[in-house]
C-alpha cells in the first residue's frame, strides 16, 4: 500500500520558509531543527525519548529501504517532533520489517517530511546553530505559521522528563539482542540490583545493563533519594544508574537536586548522556549548550586511559564545563571538537559518559562501560 504525498509548510525562526511533501501524520507541530548523521537506524532515533520536542533532518538521504517493526523500538512511542528526509521510500525490504515509514509515522502521529534539500538544512544548521521551527500541513501562510511559533513554549522551557519517563516502577527482564536467534536474551541475575532513574532511557540501555548479570528496576524520574539511599545502605540495591533524556538539563533542578543527595551518600552511580550532564550540574558546574550538537553513529572518542580511539554513537545539545576537572578525572574526549565525553569523580564511586555506548543505532566500541560498571559494584 503506497503513501499519498501531501504538501506541507515549514517556517523557521531565522525566517526561512519551505514547501514540501508530507508522507506521515497530518497537523501542525513545533520543535527544534536539528540534524542526524547515522547511515542506518531512523527508527531507533524516532523512538529515542531523548529526541522529545525535535524534529530530526537525516543527512542519509534514502530513507525508508527497511521499513519498521516492534523489536527496533527504543521506547513505546515515537518522541520526535518529526522526521525530515531527502527521499521517502515507500516501498521496503527487509525480512524483519512489519510496516512501511510513512504507515509507522502515521500510527504514533508524528509528521514525515519529504522532497526538501536536507544538505541545505544541515548546513543553516551546522553554520547558525539548532533553531525552533514549525510544520504544518493544514497552514500555508508564513505570518501565520511565524505568529504561531513565536507563541509556542522553546525547547529549553519544557521539562520533556515528566512527558517521557515511566509512571510506575518495573523490573527489565530482557538482555541484548540474539541476531542468530532473533529474540532478546533474557540473562541469569548474578545477585546485584541497581535502580534506573528514567529520564527517557532507551531500550537498549536496558538491555546492556541488564545482560551484565545486574537485576534492573527501572523507576520514574522524580523517585526520591531518601528511598534510594535507604535502599542502598539496606543492601537492597547496590548502585542507580542516570538515564539518557530529551531537552535542556538546567531546567531539571529537582532532579538535580536529588542526584545531589546521592552524591553526598556515596551511592554508587553510573550516568549516560543527560544523566551525566545532571551529574555535573549537581555537582555544581553548570551546562552550556553546543553550537549545533553532536548527532550521529560516527563520532571518534579517545579513550584517555590506554588512548584508543572509539567510534561512538552521539545524540545531545548540551556539554559538562572544562571547570569539572576540577573534581573529576576526564576519561574520554571528543575528537570531532575536543569536548569532554567521559569524567570519573575523584574520591567517589560515580562515572559517566557523554556518548551512547549501547548504541542502537552505532558501533559498540564503548559498550564495555557497562560491565565496568557491573564491575564496580
Amino acid at each position: 500500500m503506497s503513501t499519498k504525498l501531501s504538501k506541507v509548510w515549514i517556517y523557521i525562526e531565522n525566517d526561512t520558509f519551505i514547501e514540501a511533501k508530507s508522507f506521515g501524520a497530518t497537523g501542525t507541530t513545533v520543535g527544534e531543527i536539528v540534524f542526524n548523521t547515522s547511515m542506518t537506524g531512523y527508527q531507533e532515533i524516532m523512538s529515542d525519548p531523548s529526541y522529545a520536542g525535535q524534529f530530526v533532518v537525516f543527512t542519509m538521504p534514502e530513507i525508508g529501504n527497511t521499513g519498521c517493526n516492534d523489536d527496533d523500538m527504543e521506547s513505546k512511542h515515537i518522541h520526535s517532533s518529526g522526521m525530515i528526509i531527502r527521499n521517502y521510500q515507500n516501498r521496503h525490504s527487509n525480512f524483519r520489517s512489519e510496516s512501511s515509514l510513512g504507515a509507522f509515522l502515521q500510527e504514533h502521529d508524528t509528521l514525515g517530511i519529504c522532497d526538501i534539500d536536507t544538505r541545505y538544512l544541515t548546513k543553516m544548521i551546522r553554520d547558525n546553530g539548532p533553531k525552533m521551527m514549525i510544520a504544518s500541513t493544514e497552514i500555508s501562510d508564513k505570518a501565520l505559521l511565524k505568529q504561531k511559533l513565536e507563541q509556542s513554549p522553546r525547547i529549553e522551557e519544557v521539562n520533556y522528563i515528566d512527558q517521557v519517563s515511566t509512571k510506575e516502577t518495573y523490573m527489565h527482564e530482557s538482555g541484548a539482542w540474539d541476531s542468530e536467534n532473533q529474540h532478546y536474551t533474557e540473562p541469569i541475575s548474578l545477585g546485584k540490583k541497581i535502580v534506573v532513574l528514567d529520564f527517557g532511557v532507551k531500550r537498549n540501555i536496558l538491555n546492556e545493563l541488564r545482560s551484565t548479570g545486574l537485576s534492573v528496576e527501572v523507576a520514574p524520574n522524580n523517585t526520591s533519594a531518601e528511598s534510594l539511599i535507604k535502599r542502598f545502605n539496606d543492601r537492597e540495591i547496590q548502585g542507580v544508574f542516570l538515564s539518557n533524556g530529551p531537552g535542556d538539563p538546567l531546567v531539571l533542578t529537582e532532579e538535580a537536586g536529588e542526584i545531589k543527595k546521592l552524591i553526598d551518600a556515596k551511592v554508587p552511580m553510573f550516568a549516560i548522556c543527560l544523566g551525566h550532564q545532571l551529574l555535573s550540574i549537581a555537582h555544581g558546574h553548570s551546562t552550556y549548550k553546543l553550537k549545533f550538537g553532536q548527532h550521529g553513529g560516527n563520532h571518534p572518542v579517545q579513550n584517555k586511559s590506554n588512548n584508543g580511539v572509539e567510534i561512538t554513537a552521539q545524540n545531545h545539545n548540551y556539554n559538562v564545563p572544562d571547570s569539572i576537572c576540577d573534581i573529576a578525572t576526564v576519561t574520554h574526549i571528543n575528537l570531532f571538537d575536543n569536548t569532554i565525553e567521559g569524567v570519573s569523580y575523584n574520591d567517589s564511586p560515580i562515572f559517566s559518559v557523554q556518548h551512547h555506548p549501547e548504541a542502537s543505532p552505532g558501533p559498540h566500541d564503548s559498550k564495555y562501560v557497562f560491565q565496568q560498571f557491573a564491575d564496580s559494584l
